[in-house]
Parts: C-alpha cells; sequence; structure tokens
C-alpha cells in the first residue's frame, strides 16, 4: 500500500500471471539464442558470406588475377542467351527425369510390392539398391567408366547374347552419352527412393488398408487410394533432393565425360567450373552459381507449398 498526495492510500499492483510467466520465456529464449550464437556465426562465415561474394562477382568481369570491371547484368544475359550455356538447361531437363522421375516411379512400385507381400531375400534386395548412397559418386561414376567402355561388360554381354549390332562406345556417343550418363542418376537415386517410401508405407495405418479391401479395392486402386496419399511427405522429400541433385550434378558429369563429346553432356556445374578454373571468368560463373541456387530454392518452396495443400 502507499499513500496519496490526499492521504488515501493505494494498492500496490502485483504482477500478473502472464508477465511471470513472459519472464522465463524471455530469459530461456535468451539462452537459446547464446548457444546458437557460435553456430550462426559459422554459418555465417561459410555459406552467407560466400554467398554475398558471389553475387557481388556476377556483376563483374574478372578472371580472378587481374582488376575487375563492372559488367551489369552482362554475365546473366550471357549465360541465359550463349546456345552452349543455354543448351545446359536443356540436359539439366533430361538428367531430372532419369535423376529423379524414373527412380521415383520405380521406388513407388517397388515400395508397394515389397510392403505387400513378405518375400526371402528382401533384405539383400534393398541392400543392394541402397549400396549408392554409402559410396562416393567418383567411386560410382570410375566403375561405370569401366561398365561403359568399348571393352566393358555390357558391350561384351550384348555381343554375347547375339546384340553386338547394340555395342557403343556409350560414353563416346553424341546421342547416346547423356541417357548413359542419367542411368546412372537412376541407379544412385533409386535406392534412396525405395527404402523412403517403404518407410512411409510402414507408417500407415493398417486399418486404411483394410477399409480398402472391404470396400472391394484391388492392389492397384489400393495403391492410389491408400499408398500415394500416404506417401505426400516423402514424395516432396524425393522430388526436392532428387531434382536439386539432377540441377547441381557435377562430379559424375567430370569424371565420366567432362561434359563431352563436345557439349552434349554439359551441365551448369561443370560449365560453372569451366569459367571460375579452365577461362577463366569468375563473375560468369558465379552468375551461373547464383541461377542455379534460385532455381533450386524455388523448386524446394514450390514442392513444399503443393505437398502442404490438403
Amino acid at each position: 500500500m502507499t499513500a496519496t498526495a490526499t492521504g488515501t492510500p493505494t494498492p500496490v499492483s502485483e504482477p500478473t500471471t502472464h508477465q511471470k510467466s513472459a519472464r522465463p520465456r524471455r530469459r530461456n529464449r535468451w539462452i537459446g539464442l547464446g548457444f546458437a550464437a557460435l553456430p550462426l556465426a559459422v554459418y555465417a562465415l561459410v555459406v552467407l558470406v560466400p554467398l554475398a561474394q558471389s553475387v557481388q562477382f556476377s556483376f563483374y568481369q574478372w578472371d580472378g588475377v587481374s582488376a575487375s570491371t563492372w559488367a551489369g547484368l552482362d554475365n546473366y544475359k550471357t549465360f541465359l542467351t550463349d546456345p552452349v550455356l543455354r543448351s545446359t538447361f536443356g540436359h539439366v531437363l533430361v538428367l531430372i527425369g532419369f535423376f529423379a522421375l524414373l527412380p521415383i516411379a520405380l521406388g513407388l512400385l517397388s515400395a508397394a510390392l515389397l510392403t505387400r507381400a513378405k518375400q526371402p531375400g528382401m533384405a539383400v534386395y534393398r541392400w543392394i539398391f541402397f549400396l549408392p548412397q554409402v559410396m562416393t559418386t567418383v567411386v560410382i561414376a570410375l566403375v561405370f567408366k569401366r561398365i561403359y567402355a568399348p571393352d566393358g561388360p555390357l558391350n561384351t554381354a550384348l555381343e554375347a547374347v547375339g546384340l553386338g549390332s547394340f555395342a557403343k562406345t556409350w560414353l563416346g556417343d553424341f546421342t547416346w552419352a547423356l541417357p548413359a550418363l542419367g542411368m546412372i542418376g537412376t541407379w544412385v537415386t533409386f535406392g534412396f527412393c525405395m527404402v523412403l517410401f517403404i518407410s512411409g508405407t510402414s507408417a500407415i495405418a493398417p486399418e486404411l488398408y483394410e477399409a480398402a479391401r472391404i470396400d472391394g479395392a484391388g492392389p492397384v486402386k489400393e495403391f492410389f487410394a491408400v499408398t500415394l496419399p500416404g506417401l505426400r511427405g516423402q514424395m516432396a522429400v524425393a522430388l526436392t533432393l532428387t531434382i536439386t541433385a539432377a540441377l547441381r550434378t557435377f562430379d559424375l558429369v567430370w569424371v565420366t565425360t567432362h561434359g563431352g563429346p563436345g557439349t552434349s553432356t554439359l551441365t551448369p556445374a561443370v560449365a560453372l567450373y569451366k569459367a571460375a578454373f579452365q577461362n577463366p571468368q569468375v563473375g560468369l560463373a558465379a552468375a551461373i552459381g547464383v541461377v542455379m541456387a534460385i532455381l533450386c530454392l524455388i523448386i524446394a518452396i514450390v514442392i513444399t507449398r503443393v505437398s502442404e495443400r490438403d
């Protein structure tokens, strides 16, 4: 109690329950920020600062040694209008079909078959196709480079079954080099999609399958009515990771073809490397990197928004 000028006592307001609960929350927030400060500082130093420098370099003509000159949007215009660099987008679209669409379709089919009936040897089957996820891409590229060689196992097998006319120098053929690379990508990402979908299918309530069977649904209708809707989140993850993998693919192409023959397997990542270290045109390389980063971000946002719709 306190007294006013007239001598009338007035009560002192006590802190409300909301104010009392807000104080610990505020303190915990600052403690959390304190723990996150160092990781955030490292992330800013390793990711955000180089990203900002790349954006800055993309507006200059620079060979990495001599003085740079202002170029404005010229590097971006070159990337989008140069016939060779523009063709990399078409190559990426082809690779998306092999890296994303085909593995996801095969992964869904495998998940539906493997979870519907238990068969002996299924663990080995999963292990074989998941193996690329624990191998480096360089090792995989070297293995397939040997498989696709003129005297490699693929051509030898074709000749052994009387299909020698189909034998080719797969990675040296202007028509078949890109699909041959795409098949490597299919093998690499298929196992990941399959295991992801199997784990998602196991989380679907069995009651939904029982209800579908009571309604007379067969295996196909059951898949489209129960399994596919239940895998919406897993499909969003698979699409995001596989599409961005196709956009960013570098080591697989570099080890096998270097973007050749000619420019038939040139991808934006390989074009970026050549612009940065072979020509060199650091500004153009930075512009390619910025465009690809924006594309990956847009793809991730669009897939996430679509998958969250009811």
